[in-house]
């Protein structure tokens, strides 16, 4: 008996949450699994996403990230419908307006079993407090309509905790037989890293970094949530302590425009570049002297994981899942979010110093263990939903098929 899963994801842009999930999509047991993969239009994703079956792919044009009640009403509608006609027996929803939309369409089209994936929160400590309230307040709503929610950090569980989105202890509210939510990491292909590099320098004159003797790079959207700008300013206070340093940012989005003019204004043209979106990140790692990380909170970064997994130094703001990963002093460090003097002082020492870049990489590299491999992570998932497609006896408030709120 193969089982129907849909998927959905708010946009398909560039970003681990987005590419774990097509992934997933991809990758089902296909003796076990018929997968839809519905998004909304306009990401970066789409055309890849519809190159290839599996998945088949649905894009809902009223799906969008802004807040738009018109919008959003149509998106719930058309969610809804889609639901009724495909029949699904799992809809397994990841970021946050599709997860909000595709719950509640989920739980109205009586959907069996419902999964949710939080690869980091949409809301933050940095956020006006009524607002996070706000936010939180519907979180803890749809994780009542939700059968099991999945967590890609220790950290983000504990939040979501402590916040009541889930219940602490054992039973059908807690972490054991029974429990209902888990840990499972976002995953990266282990096998591809570290990655081959045949020509260092020519991987750096393919940026435009080909003088640079060391090179500092960064992975992410160019977005408020991975602090671009810190990452600027902290090119600025190294490039006189370490002329030799190259400055790298992977990574698209809104912020672009106005990071390249402060780039211009302050004289770093040539000294650190926006690369945009690259298909070779793997390659670029592995010719990476120290991987930094700004964001200033996060799920479990995807990008952070493959710099582990490339042997390279680290050295990242203590968010989130980032606390999860790197140990300071052990495998990388660890830095206060916003403490650009401290991350200017760690990362200048492992410019400094290659023998201590070598055993921080080298430890990195061996905490990325089997946990962290994105094939474990697809498997993991099945059997969550096998698990929640058994008939179980009824839980004494609920009828049918044993499920409680959480």
């Amino acid at each position: 008996m193969r089982f129907k899963v849909v998927h959905v994801i708010t946009r398909l842009d560039l970003g681990g949450a987005q590419g774990n999930t097509l992934y997933t999509a991809r990758h089902l047991d296909a003796g076990k699994f018929d997968c839809l993969l519905v998004a909304g239009a306009g990401g970066t994703l789409d055309e890849d996403a519809a190159s290839a079956v599996p998945p088949r792919v649905a894009f809902l044009p009223d799906l969008v990230r802004e807040v738009n009640p018109w919008r959003d009403l149509l998106a719930l509608a058309r969610l809804t419908r889609l639901f009724r006609a495909e029949r699904p027996d799992v809809v397994h929803t990841h970021s946050s307006k599709a997860g909000v939309l595709g719950r509640l369409a989920a739980r109205l089209a009586g959907v069996p079993a419902i999964v949710h994936t939080y690869h980091g929160f949409g809301f933050h400590d940095r956020m006006p407090r009524l607002l996070k309230w706000f936010y939180v307040s519907i979180e803890r709503a749809c994780c009542r309509l939700t059968h099991r929610v999945i967590f890609v950090s220790r950290a983000n569980r504990d939040e979501a905790l402590a916040l009541g989105l889930v219940g602490p202890g054992r039973g059908p509210r807690g972490l054991g037989p029974g429990g209902r939510h888990v840990v499972i990491r976002s995953g990266i292909k282990l096998s591809a890293f570290p990655a081959p590099l045949a020509d260092r320098r020519s991987a750096l004159a393919a940026v435009g970094l080909g003088g640079s003797g060391l090179l500092v790079t960064s992975v992410g959207n160019l977005k408020p949530q991975k602090n671009p700008a810190d990452f600027l300013s902290l090119a600025k206070s190294l490039a006189g302590r370490a002329p030799e340093a190259g400055f790298l940012f992977v990574g698209d989005g809104p912020l672009r425009g106005a990071l390249q003019r402060d780039i211009d204004a302050q004289g770093l043209g040539g000294r650190l570049v926006l690369a945009g979106w690259r298909r070779d990140v793997g390659e670029l790692l592995a010719a990476t002297d120290v991987f930094v990380l700004t964001s200033l909170w996060e799920g479990l970064p995807r990008a952070l994981l493959e710099a582990m997994a490339s042997g390279k130094a680290c050295a990242c703001y203590a968010t989130d899942g980032v606390k999860d990963i790197l140990r300071d002093g052990e495998n990388g460090f660890l830095v206060p979010a916003g403490d650009l003097a401290l991350l200017g002082r760690r990362v200048g020492e492992l410019l400094a110093d290659p023998a201590l870049r070598a055993r921080l990489g080298g430890n990195a590299r061996r905490s990325v263990t089997a946990e962290f491999d994105i094939d474990g992570m697809v498997r993991s998932q099945e059997e969550l939903y096998l698990s929640l497609l058994e008939p179980q006896p009824p839980h004494p408030a609920v009828r049918g098929w044993g499920f409680a709120p959480l």
